[in-house]
């Protein structure tokens, strides 16, 4: 028997077959690999595991464009906005035959305002109130038929039942007591009293509803004063603010 330092190194190094060889290079890249899905796997296990989930960010995060919402829809008929109609336990009288009430703080500061300008010669004359939905009814339907008006029309000057200021105890028609003849009448605004009324009637929290070219399209109304001193009047009207907001952003 041989042995295998009788077989000549030539033939023994031809029958040994060489292993192949590992790169660092190659080992460094496997190794990554592991040490990352090891990573990974932990994460997940972590994140299973929590009481407060998070959340995991697999990539970059897209923009996204965050678009507002658009404001409620405000109902609307012809221009005229929904008021609810007061109680009459919180109106108080602006005269002395009683026909005229207002919101007890609105006809405090109206009593003041027309104190205010008779001392300087001027008379602030209510001319309406506090208006019902009934008393509304008349107002537009009937009139409506006696002047052969259409719907439209006559929502120019007048409000449907249940859309006017009036029913909030918190608007107030006014004229002038020396120029009777302008009653609710657009020649109102030539008069002393309105004159005043646009010099003053801020300072007693009352504004004028409808001015000229008003968003809600109504007519130009330089009689119709609504109260807006205090927060059930400011919210009363918010719709209408509302709308100008829409109108003019």
């Amino acid at each position: 028997m041989r042995r295998i330092d009788d077989i000549p190194e030539a033939i023994r190094k031809k029958n040994v077959q060489k292993k192949p060889s590992i790169s660092i290079s190659t080992l460094a890249i496997v190794g990554m690999s592991f040490v990352g899905l090891l990573a990974f796997f932990l994460k997940v296990f972590l994140i299973n595991n929590s009481s407060h989930p998070q959340v995991v960010n697999i990539g970059p995060t897209p923009n996204v464009e965050v678009v507002p919402q658009s404001n409620e829809k405000i109902e609307n008929i012809l221009g005229h906005l929904p008021y609810r109609e007061a109680n009459q336990q919180d109106l108080s009288l602006v005269t002395v035959d009683g026909h005229i009430k207002l919101r007890k703080s609105a006809a405090d500061k109206f009593l003041a305002m027309q104190e205010a300008a008779l001392r300087q010669g001027i008379f602030i004359k209510p001319i309406s109130g506090f208006r019902s939905i009934k008393d509304q009814q008349y107002l537009f339907f009937k009139v409506k038929e006696q002047r052969d008006q259409s719907t439209s029309k006559r929502a120019e000057v007048s409000a449907p039942p249940g859309y006017s200021e009036h029913h909030t105890g918190y608007a107030v028609d006014i004229g002038d007591g020396k120029v009777p003849s302008t009653n609710l009448n657009k020649n109102f605004d030539k008069t002393a009293a309105f004159h005043w009324l646009e010099q003053n009637a801020n300072l007693y929290s009352f504004e004028i509803s409808f001015p000229l070219n008003n968003v809600q399209g109504v007519s130009y109304e330089p009689w119709h004063w609504r109260f807006v001193g205090d927060q059930d009047s400011l919210e009363t009207f918010y719709k209408a603010e509302q709308l100008k907001k829409q109108a003019n952003p």
